[in-house]
């Protein structure tokens, strides 16, 4: 099987891993910048070229597309879609998951249990906004933000409107979210690949600090997730449409609450925090997809 990897950079943990469980299992692997690739549109037609070569015989491709690369790396994608290259998180998927606004109304859609979220845009319209929500401490998050970035506790109702206002300055889209106060800084990133969750962590907030990442230092162990953690995680993950995702989870009175889905989460974490193989369960998604095509990767390039 021929796989392309689309990653800005194939020194990464996850870029790494991912080639080198592809190319143990004997597929021909190759990393692809998606900011190097670029298509020709016509009638009928599907071409995309990387670094001035024709790509061809793809099987499958992995997007590993960063936040600032959403735009074109997932029209890359889709372009890719477009020639049959099986992917197990489509370019529609990708961008659900990244608009952290449009991925709630689907889950809500969906019936999944998260934190109660507000947003609107007049300023007029603040005050009666953050009534919705209720009493803070509030969490106010930008829309596109990743690892933790973007994300305010505001502690009290004039500390919230000053964060709403300064981030109206910036003209940012942003969400005001409940704030979860028995997660204690402390939330679960469930791994799921295939309709499965293969891994879970629980990830612990520094010493005050609120935001559980390990970006910001937090720590990671491994964690026992009850049946309805396992359940709601794979449901999100099939509600936006994503073979691979990470699925971060609130733990609260009222059970479990999706905080957040990532259609392209590390693996270094996840790997190191649960002892599990998880670039592995990823390759043999793949090879289940695509089948039988090729029982032994081709010699044959990328390229011509």
């Amino acid at each position: 099987m021929k796989i392309a990897v689309l990653s800005r950079n194939a020194r990464l943990y996850s870029t790494q891993r991912l080639v080198e469980v592809a190319r143990e299992r004997g597929h021909v692997v190759r990393v692809l910048d998606p900011l190097r690739c670029y298509v020709r549109i016509a009638p009928g037609e599907v071409e995309i070229r990387y670094k001035g070569k024709a790509l061809h015989d793809i099987d499958a491709a992995i997007p590993r597309i960063g936040t600032s690369s959403t735009f074109y790396g997932t029209a890359v994608l889709r372009q890719l879609e477009m020639m049959g290259v099986y992917t197990p998180n489509s370019s529609d998927a990708v961008l659900r998951a990244r608009d952290k606004l449009r991925c709630l109304q689907i889950l809500s859609a969906k019936g999944l249990d998260m934190p109660v979220t507000v947003f609107g845009d007049n300023p007029d319209d603040t005050t009666d906004v953050l009534d919705m929500l209720g009493d803070p401490p509030h969490v106010i998050k930008l829309n596109e933000g990743s690892q933790g970035t973007g994300v305010v506790l505001a502690e009290k109702r004039s500390a919230s409107q000053s964060v709403v206002e300064a981030f109206r300055g910036l003209y940012a889209n942003f969400l005001v979210q409940e704030f979860i106060a028995e997660a204690k800084g402390s939330d679960l990133r469930c791994f799921v690949v295939g309709g499965q969750v293969v891994a879970a962590m629980q990830r612990e907030a520094v010493p005050g600090e609120f935001r559980a990442n390990l970006h910001r230092g937090g720590t990671a162990v491994v964690a026992k997730l009850t049946p309805a953690e396992r359940r709601i995680s794979i449901d999100a993950a099939e509600a936006l449409g994503l073979g691979i995702a990470g699925v971060d989870l609130l733990r609260s009175k009222r059970g479990p609450l999706v905080l957040e889905v990532n259609a392209s989460p590390g693996l270094e974490g996840i790997e190191a925090a649960s002892g599990v193989n998880v670039a592995e369960h990823i390759i043999l998604h793949l090879e289940q997809h695509c089948g039988k095509r090729r029982k032994r990767a081709s010699s044959r390039a990328f390229t011509q």
